[in-house]
């Protein structure tokens, strides 16, 4: 992508001209305007790719402005900030077409980080032809609405995007997503909303980890002014927030048990009580949730609701570590290569064979993200030369150690062998056993008992 054109609308002189200063030495073209008037006359002047605007302006609602802007350029992106703005707002925002929203104060690099997400999403749109062309698994509509990439070649992850289209048409199912961190487990609940019914409305993302035990009730339920200390405002919680859209819930297994129990009413009843309240507020959402954890284990060790499970796991989407999957290798490098080099502004680099080569035998603890890490590293220090194992400091002998199941073995032809092979190779941990199976655990149970498979002893 070119340079990126950033028209900044706001009615504060001194916070239109200091973002603007911050841009340019960032490397993009800036443009400022306080009053909707200006802003309108530089966007019919200017192509514009993305507009920063401000909700409240002197005299001007800055959503008014949204609508109107939203009418006569409809690919141009919008960046909300405020000082002012409450859940209702940045809803509203949302579905006038924003794409991201900010509250004041915010540093700098919360603006940078912002555009740059933006910038991708823009990438995706002009981009198209050429992504598809480099066997992105993702569609046109999906590709327009998703931030990140899902890119691979190989049948386990085509059985993932399957798996996930799938769940997109049934969009009051909740899917349960599994894998190691890096894999892309949001990126997978993001095509799965974004594919479905639920599109048009809100994908909350909570990282279930991240919310303290003393205001788990008032996020996830929302509460009423004056309910506790600090309670200046009535807000909406979690639950409320996702209505008619989808409630993600990330690092599922951190989650404390007295929520567990209340997110199982939620669950079935789709009915909330915000703390200080009586009256119960309905609620329709979906909820997706994704765990690096062995959701089985936690349950036998009393941390996880097994009853919680079986209502956020009605369908199950594995999404298998980096090392099992070594083809996705080079069309994820060749597409962090040619992202990276857009965004700065760097000629896209050609890669050495053997680079792929050294890369397959890694077996990259960190997964997607780790590869995505490493790229970046090496586009910023490339100095336009061809892309080498020199610049990926990886050792190329860590291979991975966990067991795999014997490729030579047919599940078809020699079935309760080759369950008694990933057992052993798994240590007994039937979760981990079915997803090297390639089925759920479910199925493995009946398999173990269809051919009186019972745990295996230490000897083999």
């Amino acid at each position: 992508m070119n340079q990126l054109n950033v028209l900044i609308l706001d009615d504060e002189k001194r916070l239109t001209e200091e973002l603007t200063e911050f841009l340019v030495e960032s490397g993009f073209q800036a443009y400022e305007a306080n009053t909707g008037k200006e802003g309108l006359m530089i966007l019919k002047k200017q192509a514009i790719d993305l507009l920063i605007l401000d909700i409240r302006l002197s005299g001007e609602n800055g959503l008014d402005i949204l609508k109107e802007v939203k009418v006569k350029y409809p690919n141009l992106e919008v960046i909300m900030i405020s000082a002012h703005g409450d859940m209702d707002t940045v809803i509203e925002a949302m579905r006038l077409g924003a794409i991201d929203y900010l509250r004041k104060p915010f540093r700098h690099i919360d603006i940078r980080v912002s555009i740059e997400r933006t910038q991708k999403f823009l990438m995706l749109q002009r981009k198209l032809v050429k992504l598809e062309e480099k066997n992105s698994l993702i569609s046109k509509n999906l590709e327009e609405r998703i931030e990140h990439h899902f890119i691979g070649v190989s049948p386990q992850i085509r059985e993932v995007l399957d798996i996930a289209i799938t769940a997109s048409n049934f969009p009051d199912t909740n899917v349960l997503i599994t894998g190691e961190s890096g894999t892309g487990k949001e990126n997978v609940a993001r095509i799965i909303h974004f594919a479905s019914k639920r599109k048009d409305n809100i994908f909350c993302a909570v990282n279930s980890s991240a919310v303290s035990d003393s205001l788990l009730e008032s996020e996830f339920f929302g509460h009423k002014k004056g309910s506790f200390t600090g309670a200046l405002t009535d807000k909406k919680g979690f639950f409320e927030t996702s209505d008619q859209g989808t409630l993600f819930l990330d690092e599922i297994a951190d989650m404390p048990l007295n929520l567990q129990a209340k997110m199982l009413r939620v669950i079935e009843e789709k009915k909330i009580t915000r703390v200080g309240e009586t009256h119960q507020v309905a609620v329709d959402f979906r909820i997706i949730s994704a765990t690096n954890h062995v959701l089985d284990k936690l349950v036998d060790e009393k941390k996880f609701r097994l009853d919680l499970i079986h209502r956020l796991n009605t369908l199950h989407i594995h999404i298998p570590p980096l090392r099992e999957r070594p083809e996705d290798i080079e069309p994820l490098l060749l597409y962090f290569a040619e992202d990276f080099s857009t965004k700065l502004n760097k000629p896209i680099p050609p890669i050495d064979k053997s680079l792929v080569h050294v890369l397959k035998n890694y077996d990259f603890p960190g997964n997607v993200r780790e590869l995505k890490n490493m790229t970046e590293r090496a586009i910023i220090l490339s100095k336009g030369r061809m892309l080498s194992a020199q610049d990926f400091p990886v050792n190329a002998c860590h291979k991975s150690t966990s067991p795999v199941v014997d490729p030579k073995l047919n599940l078809e032809e020699n079935e309760a062998e080759l369950i008694r092979l990933a057992l052993h190779n798994f240590n007994n941990n039937q979760v981990a056993a079915a997803n090297a199976l390639g089925i759920q655990r479910m199925a493995l149970a009946r398999k173990m008992q269809k051919y009186n498979i019972g745990l295996l002893s230490d000897h083999f």
